[in-house]
């Protein structure tokens, strides 16, 4: 099916995203009828050149998270373009800083009206939050947006969206629920898919089953599964280019890329295409050392998951972790390799290639700085 507003043949239909043509024009004027310096959009029209307002792109656009990982780097990819206005959405007590061309709006998440107020005047949301950010943060934040006139939303993924299988038996529905929120609210959303964060879980103490400070690696059956991951940069850009996009096609001759066509859809992203023997040949590489200098072992990854799982049930919160990665690297299943059924969407976007041994060389100096000895202290 062809994208109703563009040239581009959508590799997301799916009755999530489409349904009857003129349901899709009717909620789309809908969100675009809302009070922010986007434009009001009559989607009979379809082109950007026949909107009352000639604005067709995001102009002011608020970050949670700003400080973050991610949010830091998507803050730095937009800054670069240096397209619209940024507002860092932060809590009253925190003491991140920003950039000095950041605005900083200060909030209470007790005191939804200081939300509101905070997003008002602006076009998107991205949501960059913790994984220790409190239950129900996210559907707070997207109420709020609503009420304050904002019409787009990236919401908190930037990891996995591949099998139903998969995300069920880690993160469960959560996330759906926040992406129904969004639509129920007629308000639009674009996620995210970018896997694993490489720098993160490579350092991490054997998320991808290598431990680098102890010389270990744990292959998860033979250590062949591959998987999409992304470093944080990577993820910054590709957040940058979508929100920089035309919201719709010029006219009916523009057949150029729009924020459309990932509207109430993910977009795909991945540095790396890769396996853990693929990242052990590397982290070898960059540490100077040979199969001699580690201990190497298999664990069957189904093994390894039941196992997790049984202790996290009984109250072992670390092996939550455990439980993510392992059950992405099921052999056969690919159920992390989301290139395989949903295609990548880098080219489309003008991300560059990145080096994996560069990559893995960041990921070994944030290892050696205590990075996951701050990031269980928060």
């Amino acid at each position: 099916m062809l994208d109703p507003v563009g040239g581009f043949q959508s590799k997301r239909d799916c009755p999530r995203k489409v349904g009857l043509l003129c349901l899709l024009f009717t909620i789309y004027a809908e969100v675009f009828g809302c009070s922010s310096s986007a434009p009001s959009l009559n989607m009979a029209t379809q082109y950007a050149s026949l909107q009352p307002s000639k604005s067709n792109r995001l102009k002011s656009i608020a970050i949670v998270g700003a400080s973050g990982n991610v949010g830091s780097h998507i803050v730095s990819a937009l800054l670069e373009r240096g397209e619209c206005n940024i507002t860092a959405i932060s809590r009253d007590d925190s003491k991140a800083s920003f950039p000095k061309d950041v605005k900083v709006a200060r909030v209470d998440y007790e005191k939804p009206d200081t939300l509101v107020a905070a997003l008002k005047g602006h076009d998107a949301l991205v949501i960059t939050m913790s994984v220790f950010a409190a239950p129900g943060a996210q559907a707070k934040l997207i109420r709020a947006a609503a009420a304050a006139g904002v019409t787009w939303i990236m919401p908190n993924e930037f990891g996995m969206y591949n099998t139903d299988e998969a995300q069920n038996d880690t993160i469960g529905p959560g996330k759906a629920e926040d992406r129904a929120l969004i639509e129920s609210l007629n308000l639009s959303w674009t996620g995210l898919t970018c896997g694993f964060w490489y720098e993160h879980s490579l350092c991490g103490p054997g998320l991808f089953g290598i431990n680098i400070a102890k010389r270990e690696m744990e292959f998860f059956d033979e250590g062949m599964q591959e998987i999409n991951t992304s470093t944080w940069p990577l993820v910054g850009r590709a957040v940058a280019e979508i929100l920089s996009l035309p919201i719709l096609p010029w006219d009916e001759r523009d057949k150029s890329l729009t924020l459309w066509h990932y509207h109430n859809a993910m977009a795909y992203v991945s540095s790396f295409t890769i396996s853990q023997r693929d990242m052990f040949e590397s982290v070898k590489h960059e540490t100077n050392t040979t199969d001699d200098d580690w201990d190497v072992f298999s664990t069957p990854a189904q093994e390894r998951y039941t196992k997790a799982k049984r202790a996290l049930k009984g109250g072992n919160r670390t092996a939550f972790a455990k439980v993510l990665y392992t059950r992405y690297f099921f052999p056969g299943e690919d159920a992390g390799l989301f290139e395989k059924g949903h295609g990548l969407d880098n080219e489309l976007l003008g991300l560059p290639k990145q080096n994996l041994d560069a990559a893995t060389k960041e990921a070994i100096k944030l290892g050696e700085s205590g990075y996951w000895s701050r990031f269980g202290q928060r």
